[in-house]
């Protein structure tokens, strides 16, 4: 009765899985228009909620990108499911293996004093990979919308902003200014640009990689057509280069790169917050603060010792 209990628990979460991207899918069908030739667009706008200063559109690349976090929340939960201290099945050792990795790989590029980011860096690689390879599903990727991608990046930025100023505002202030103080305004240009040139490398890459495919694919049907077009009936019509070649050249576009994004993406979070935190002068901040609480605890015991 257990092992049936438990087993119905893992169809659940597979269905958890898999039915976000079927409903992605039936979504696309009944709401993309039909349309001839190739059309290159941005996302299919679903409705729009009012709102005081403007409009909120809801479209499909954030419909898609809640699907995404759905299934992703499923596959955990299958993995994760019936977890034992000594792992007895391949799916506990699958997940034992991924959670060590993304560990090894947040401590090697941002050390022991964020250990605890390995959580976040996974949940990084794993939305933005699905978000790109669920092109590969036929609908629109959340990577080809620049504001999905944004806004990724401006969680980022506030983080690294965050960790930055660990040392004190004062010193974070004062990193504008060197080496020499008029280069202030160029510093301030690099901080802005650095959730700009996240957003961009990642959403140009994905978005490009997307509308070569499309291309490939229509310049091999017209191909196809012009050199067996005098073929009778629907010979003459049958996509004959379509078979293989774009699966071949997918495999880059749609695997390999949106899996190197998520990489990149990935890393640069975890350069940039590292490589702003002021050790140093959190150190000293922090000595600074516990020698305040000690004379504080020591007047407090003078004056209770006094009373």
């Amino acid at each position: 009765m257990k092992n049936m209990k438990s087993k119905l628990v893992d169809i659940l979460f597979l269905c958890m899985t898999v039915l976000p991207f079927a409903a992605g899918i039936v979504l696309r069908v009944l709401f993309r228009p039909l349309t001839e030739g190739v059309t290159v667009t941005g996302a299919q706008i679903y409705f729009t909620v009012p709102m005081p200063i403007q409009d909120l559109p809801v479209t499909e690349a954030q419909v898609n990108s809640l699907l995404v976090v759905l299934s992703l929340t499923g596959l955990c939960l299958f993995l994760t499911h019936g977890v034992t201290k000594i792992p007895h099945s391949r799916r506990q050792l699958l997940a034992e293996m991924l959670v060590e990795k993304v560990q090894e790989l947040t401590d090697s590029n941002m050390g022991p004093r964020f250990s605890g980011f390995a959580p976040f860096v996974a949940a990084i690689l794993a939305l933005s990979a699905f978000s790109s390879l669920s092109s590969m599903l036929g609908l629109f990727s959340p990577t080809s919308d620049l504001n999905i991608v944004a806004g990724w990046a401006l969680l980022v930025f506030i983080l690294i902003t965050y960790y930055k100023t660990r040392g004190g505002i004062g010193n974070y202030l004062r990193e504008f200014t060197k080496p020499v103080v008029v280069l202030t305004p160029v510093n301030i240009i690099g901080e802005v640009a650095t959730p700009l040139s996240m957003t961009l490398r990642h959403y140009g890459n994905i978005l490009s990689g997307m509308v070569i495919s499309t291309m490939l694919s229509v310049g091999l049907s017209g191909l196809s057509r012009l050199i067996f077009g005098w073929l009778p009936g629907a010979f003459g019509q049958f996509p004959f280069f379509e078979i293989g070649i774009p699966a071949v050249f997918s495999i880059y576009f749609d695997i390999f790169s949106g899996c190197l994004q998520a990489f990149i993406f990935a890393m640069l979070t975890m350069i940039y917050i590292s490589n702003g935190f002021p050790g140093e002068a959190y150190e000293a901040r922090m000595k600074r603060k516990s020698e305040r609480i000690a004379r504080r605890k020591q007047r407090q015991a003078e004056k209770t010792g006094v009373a």
